[in-house]
């Protein structure tokens, strides 16, 4: 039980990068007050944990609609999950590749529209993420304990994230932006071995299956 708690959330920290998402903060944030900083970061914190628990909950709905099996699923978002994490690995470190997206829309944005882009998505609640949280809470796989306790994982690094962001100016001094750039790189590592797991399960429960 405690091992799968730590795999789960070990899985949730590595697609969230709470550390990550501290510079792309302070970066889209720098020309603002202190207070409204805050505000920015409780709004993009809110609207990240409302869009994951939605996936949490509609998900696996959605899918059952389509009538697409949880295997082809899982095997696809394994895949997903490791080109994202490839991507974290090999390319643009996050926040260098987001701070670029944001970079030219921000300076025109309000501080609604910039908790929304680009820290609540794609920052926080990351298609990565997104796609984790469906599949950690599969209903065929998954008691509904054990998805209330992912749920409450995904809550714990949400405010975790949040606290982070708060702490920024501090955290940045001690880290700097190549710190949190190695930090990002480490976390893809871990999601890829993570994300391999997922695909090589979700082949052999297809095929089990048929």
């Amino acid at each position: 039980m405690l091992s799968a708690l730590i795999t789960q959330f070990v899985l949730v920290w590595a697609v969230v990068d709470p550390i990550g998402s501290v510079p792309v903060y302070l970066s889209q944030t720098s020309h603002l007050n202190a207070k409204q900083r805050r505000l920015v970061a409780l709004k993009a914190t809110a609207i990240a944990t409302g869009i994951l628990l939605f996936f949490i909950v509609v998900g696996q709905l959605l899918l059952e609609a389509m009538q697409i099996p949880l295997p082809a699923f899982q095997a696809a978002g394994g895949l997903v999950l490791l080109l994202f994490a490839l991507t974290m690995i090999f390319g643009e470190s996050k926040v260098d590749e987001e701070c670029k997206l944001s970079e030219k829309e921000v300076q025109h944005s309000e501080l609604g529209s910039l908790a929304v882009y680009p820290l609540a998505v794609p920052s926080i609640a990351s298609p990565g993420a997104m796609m984790a949280v469906v599949m950690l809470t599969d209903n065929n796989r998954y008691a509904i304990v054990d998805q209330a306790i992912t749920t409450l994982v995904v809550i714990t690094v949400l405010l975790i994230t949040l606290l982070l962001m708060l702490g920024a100016n501090k955290i940045q001094k001690y880290i700097g932006h190549v710190g949190a750039a190695i930090i990002s790189r480490i976390m893809g590592l871990i999601l890829a071995s993570v994300a391999v797991n997922n695909l090589l399960s979700g082949i052999k429960n297809f095929y089990f299956m048929s």
